[in-house]
């Protein structure tokens, strides 16, 4: 009896010390996740800007590559938008972007200039629109001028 009673007792610590464990590391856990970076929707829109500019000058230079590489970044940031900025209302209102972006990558994907600057066109002031809404209409995007960058050449290359 004595050794059942030793056996129960040192399982019961056992269960016990591993309950212990487990609250302790997920006490851990949280910590990490409530201090982890987490980018700024003000982050997430410079970067955007960034390859709002790139595409323009991707598909002025018929870089459908270049471009179709750059609309993808766009709609990842609006994903990441999403995913992080859940607690943010101009979130609400990013989805007007979507159609825009749809019918600019099918321009991209006929190799069509023509299509490719009417939807730049309505995708920027689509997003103007989302800035007049959310009330950021001081933040007011246009068709860029000059690349963002002037260490990117632009034109397509061989074999691309």
């Amino acid at each position: 009896m004595k050794y059942l009673v030793l056996i129960a007792s040192t399982i019961l610590l056992s269960c016990n010390q591993k309950n212990n464990d487990i609250k302790h590391l997920q006490t851990q856990i949280d910590s990490l996740q409530a201090n982890a970076y987490q980018p700024g929707f003000g982050d997430f829109m410079s970067g955007v800007q960034v390859h709002h500019n790139k595409l323009w000058f991707a598909g002025k230079n018929e870089n459908w590559k270049l471009a179709d590489f750059e609309i993808h970044e766009i709609k990842e940031s609006m994903d990441d938008i999403k995913k992080f900025c859940k607690d943010r209302p101009e979130t609400k209102s990013i989805g007007m972007i979507d159609v825009p972006l749809e019918n600019l990558k099918t321009a991209i994907q006929k190799q069509n200039t023509k299509d490719f600057e009417d939807q730049y066109l309505i995708l920027t002031n689509t997003c103007n629109s989302c800035h007049q809404e959310t009330k950021h209409g001081f933040n007011v995007i246009t068709v860029p001028t000059a690349p963002p960058f002037s260490n990117q050449n632009f034109k397509p290359q061989n074999g691309n």
